[in-house]
């Protein structure tokens, strides 16, 4: 065999690494997790049908952030820019333009698969930790824009947007929080089946070639630079919508809420769920809602200390993120 043949083949071999039940739960988990998120709020008070859309919200944004990563190789610390971008793009059209908020969420998709595209490009050259630098900047960048008098018009500058929180249409008698959770339900499941399908198309290969031997993927011809940007841009996408939603959940935009510590936040997110998991970026999100709120209940004046601890502890017992907690599971009961 040639040396170009073992490069293809060993391509070949990267790419069909990743089984296609790997990125995914069971068909009957799913079912079961599904029913309960469904029948969840009809138990709970409001506070919590409010913490569980945001955690479907973070959830999106760190499932676009494990499609960068887990699928195609190529880190970000710039999400925070990216969900920015849709939250204002949702509140701009929401108050000053009156779009349905429905309608505002493919458009912020949109306008967001256009940024990180374009993005994209010049960070072709860029690669390790050189690309989280130059995310890192666009993440410190983006909110500091947002405070410009050039934009205050559409933005409000320094002080925010507030965002009307949409009732239930068709004149039914559901509760605003419940109807926003149904709502954000619906999108989640949408974009995470569409997730799943793009990660099994030749793109998703295209993508996981590139992860895992970027000059094997060359060989193979695949157009390296042309899925690169596509990664960049279609997580991107994702991550505008989850930042619309966001808008309408809390009912506010403002620059400093859109920080770096955002950005940090949903990368934590998809490492404690599992790279490249798709369903460990909602576990994962659950980890950055809940568990500062649990290092505060413990102590409120250390609850940056408790929260590190916790975070080193669940680090080093499952270094592969929530998905080895699954596999270590389903081999005792083998």
């Amino acid at each position: 065999m040639s040396a170009a043949e073992e490069v293809v083949a060993e391509g070949h071999q990267a790419v069909e690494a990743v089984p296609k039940r790997a990125m995914t739960l069971g068909t009957g988990t799913s079912l079961v997790v599904l029913a309960a998120l469904i029948i969840m709020p009809v138990f709970v008070k409001n506070f919590i049908i409010f913490q569980m859309t945001m955690l479907l919200i973070y959830g999106l944004a760190v499932l676009a952030l494990n499609i960068l990563t887990g699928g195609s190789g190529q880190f970000s610390l710039g999400q925070s820019a990216f969900y920015a971008v849709g939250a204002y793009t949702t509140a701009v059209l929401m108050e000053h333009f009156n779009v349905n908020y429905a309608l505002t969420l493919p458009i912020a998709g949109i306008v967001c698969f256009g940024f990180g595209f374009l993005f994209g490009q010049p960070a072709l050259r860029l690669s390790g930790v050189y690309l989280a630098l130059a995310t890192f900047a666009l993440a410190t960048t983006v909110p500091q824009l947002l405070k410009l008098g050039y934009f205050e018009h559409w933005t409000g500058g320094v002080q925010g947007l507030v965002v009307t929180k949409p009732d239930a249409p068709f004149g039914l008698s559901i509760p605003q929080d419940m109807w926003l959770y149904y709502f954000t339900l619906v999108v989640t499941i949408a974009i995470y089946i569409a997730s799943v399908n793009l990660l099994r198309s030749r793109s998703g290969r295209a993508f996981m070639a590139i992860r895992d031997n970027e000059i094997a993927a060359s060989a193979m011809g695949v157009d390296v630079a042309l899925y690169k940007t596509l990664a960049f841009g279609v997580s991107a996408g994702i991550t505008g919508v989850a930042g619309g939603l966001g808008a309408i959940a809390v009912q506010f935009v403002a620059p400093d809420g859109y920080t770096i510590t955002l950005a940090i936040s949903l990368f934590l997110g998809m490492v404690v769920g599992g790279v490249g998991w798709l369903p460990g970026s909602f576990v994962g999100a659950a980890f950055i809602i809940f568990v500062p709120n649990m290092a505060e209940s413990i102590s409120k004046g250390l609850s940056g200390a408790v929260f590190g601890v916790l975070l080193f502890l669940v680090i080093y017992l499952v270094p592969n993120g929530a998905r080895e907690v699954l596999k270590l599971a389903a081999r005792r009961r083998a």
